[in-house]
């Protein structure tokens, strides 16, 4: 008798394989991806849920894998990139590697800025770069600053700055450029006035948003780092912007999450397009998850 053949695997990491569902998130993890599992085991397809660094899967025997849960990937950044390649020739990605390659590196905002998308105003510094912030506020105008590496996710060696602030600050951003690639953002008021606003895109289209908020006295919006999040219901004007940045990207990804704030000058500012492994926030929309497997149930055909 033999295995019934995966169609899709939905990609998490070690740590959560098999979640603790008496930990709030590990079982707000646990619960998004059952929704996803759901609306495609209702497809008629067979699902399982496999963390990306198995070194028991054999990826040649499921049809396609759907990125999720893989939060550590930018710290296993060396694994990662050669499993991608090799993985990406034996089954079908979502999003595709392709896609995946120039998302995980920030430098994207660079190419959507070159199409015209209104992104947050930012420096690029590469390694070994001897460029200080105190230069580069200099130059761009800028009074407050956010830096962070150019890879990196969960808010990870992220910091804001002012001139008052730069001389704690300019050892520690000199040892992160020695290691790595930084961006260096214009810090953008509205992030503490009104949050930001994350629209998620299925296939080219907005299924619903959200807005998150920090905590009193930090600028990270991140749950874990005990931001908030509401239910929003976005307008037109809103949708037209994530849905222009989704369009903007060199393929159109399945899925995406698009994360901006209200511009100084008016308008919205792109903060990142996430096409990797975004939270996408089902639990406020479940039908959201039944859009994503439609969408992808209709590129494996």
């Amino acid at each position: 008798m033999h295995a019934k053949p995966i169609d899709v695997v939905i990609l998490t990491e070690d740590r959560y394989v098999r979640p603790d569902r008496d930990d709030w998130y590990q079982a707000q993890i646990a619960h998004e991806e059952d929704l996803v599992a759901s609306a495609l085991a209702g497809l008629g397809l067979h699902v399982e849920r496999r963390s990306w660094s198995d070194a028991d899967m054999d990826w040649t025997q499921c049809r396609s894998a759907l990125f999720r849960s893989t939060w550590d990937y930018f710290d296993r950044f060396a694994e990662f990139a050669p499993w991608l390649d090799r993985v990406s020739g034996e089954t079908q990605l979502f999003n595709d590697a392709a896609l995946i390659r120039w998302n995980v590196d920030k430098h994207y905002l660079a190419d959507l800025a070159l199409r015209r998308i209104a992104v947050v105003p930012t420096r690029f510094v590469e390694r070994g770069e001897s460029t200080s912030l105190g230069e580069i506020m200099a130059g761009e105008g800028w009074d407050e600053i956010v830096f962070k590496p150019a890879v990196s996710g969960a808010a990870r060696l992220t910091f804001r700055a002012s001139r008052a602030s730069l001389a704690q600050h300019e050892p520690l951003f000199a040892r992160c450029v020695a290691e790595e690639a930084m961006m260096v953002q214009r810090f953008e008021p509205a992030i503490l006035a009104d949050g930001e606003l994350s629209l998620i895109v299925i296939a080219g289209r907005t299924t619903h948003a959200i807005r998150k908020t920090a905590r009193a006295g930090d600028f990270r919006v991140q749950d874990d780092h005990g931001g908030t999040v509401h239910p929003h219901a976005p307008d037109a004007a809103q949708c037209a912007f994530a849905e222009a940045a989704v369009a903007a990207c060199p393929a159109q990804p399945l899925y995406a999450r698009v994360d901006f704030v209200r511009a100084q000058e008016g308008g919205y500012r792109l903060m990142e397009l996430e096409l990797v492994e975004p939270e996408l926030f089902f639990r406020f929309h479940p039908p959201a998850a039944e859009a994503l497997a439609q969408g992808l149930a209709e590129k494996l055909r």
